[in-house]
């Protein structure tokens, strides 16, 4: 059941532009531009800033973020635990009141550009951007180059509004997509949730796997998460999204010790259901951690900590909404 906490916004058409070139919908509009890795509350402070300059100018407001994240680019073959998979990212950015996202692909072409170029030619020339808004540490062009100073000072001269946002804190700390990533790393999915400004989801296809859950009582939807997924193994209280109906779960994230101790996997069995979810498309909003990962002697041990983690994750699941953290589920669609 769905967070009485969650309301849906009112939802307008959301363009994708996937293209740097001059004839595009997004033209003349004001950028929050950025990474945007979590779509976390610093962030929306950024989009929140770029919406509001795109009022005063009578302008339409998007993001403008980057497809693979530098950090795959600069690191081939290096896991990058991606907090916002693209598809998750645009429908987070669709719930923040914007008109679209222009998504670059960064690739070598744009990791050379120097400052001047990427301001000059490609936000003002080929985007025809009306104006811009960055976080404190938005840096860009070749080596990193351009700072949020020279963002302002080259921007005016350019005739391009500029603004720059401060960062966000939070218990102390600053609000980050590094720190939310060691948050998950420790399996703390609700100080994750405080910095994010709603619950971590996971996306992928439901696989078929050994059936082995099935035979126990707990028939799992099995999921396998990207490579570069750091969340720490263990058990955790869950809301699955199947086909825009949100359904309470208990989920297993790791290698099965008690089996196989095979590759990671996200095992979700959900509450009072049934049906088949193979192929199907879900997110996996992590609520509350329960324990972390063990190793049974026998089945019949397994068995009786799993009855034992059902009934702690429906505990979890109907305590009353952190309204600072919200539901985001159901996600819209694109």
């Amino acid at each position: 059941m769905r967070d009485a906490s969650f309301t849906e916004p009112p939802q307008s058409r959301f363009v994708v532009v996937r293209a740097d070139g001059a004839d595009h919908a997004l033209r003349g509009a004001v950028a929050a531009i950025g990474n945007f890795d979590g779509v976390h509350r610093g962030h929306k402070a950024v989009i929140a800033r770029a919406r509001s300059m795109a009022g005063r100018l009578g302008r339409p407001a998007c993001v403008l973020t980057f497809d693979p994240h530098p950090r795959a680019f600069f690191g081939p073959g290096e896991s990058v635990f991606s907090l916002t998979p693209e598809p998750v990212k645009l429908a987070l950015f669709a719930r923040e009141g914007l008109q679209g996202a222009i998504v670059l692909p960064f690739d070598g072409r744009l990791a050379a550009m120097s400052a001047h170029e990427f301001l000059a030619e490609l936000l003002v020339n080929r985007l025809g951007l009306a104006g811009v808004v960055a976080g404190y540490d938005f840096h860009f062009g070749h080596a990193r180059q351009g700072t949020p100073t020279f963002l302002q000072e080259e921007g005016g001269r350019l005739g391009l509004a500029v603004e720059i946002v401060d960062p966000m804190t939070l218990d102390g700390g600053a609000v980050s997509s590094t720190a939310i990533r060691a948050a998950l790393v420790q399996g703390d999915v609700e100080a994750a949730a405080r910095m994010l400004g709603y619950r971590w989801l996971a996306r992928g296809v439901v696989q078929h796997g050994d059936k082995r859950g099935r035979t126990l009582g707990f028939p799992t939807a099995n999921i396998r998460l990207p490579a570069g997924c750091a969340l720490r193994h263990g058990i955790y209280a869950v809301r699955i999204a199947v086909d825009g109906v949100v359904r309470d779960g208990v989920a297993s994230y790791g290698r099965r010790p008690t089996f196989d101790d095979g590759a990671p996997l996200l095992e979700v069995f959900v509450f009072d259901f049934k049906g088949d979810l193979y192929g199907k498309t879900v997110d996996v909003e992590f609520v509350a951690w329960i324990r972390g990962e063990l190793k049974f002697d026998s089945a019949e041990a397994l068995v009786a900590r799993m009855d034992q983690d059902s009934a702690e994750a429906r505990t979890a699941l109907a305590r009353p909404a952190d309204v600072p953290a919200p539901s985001a589920l159901p996600l819209p669609a694109l």
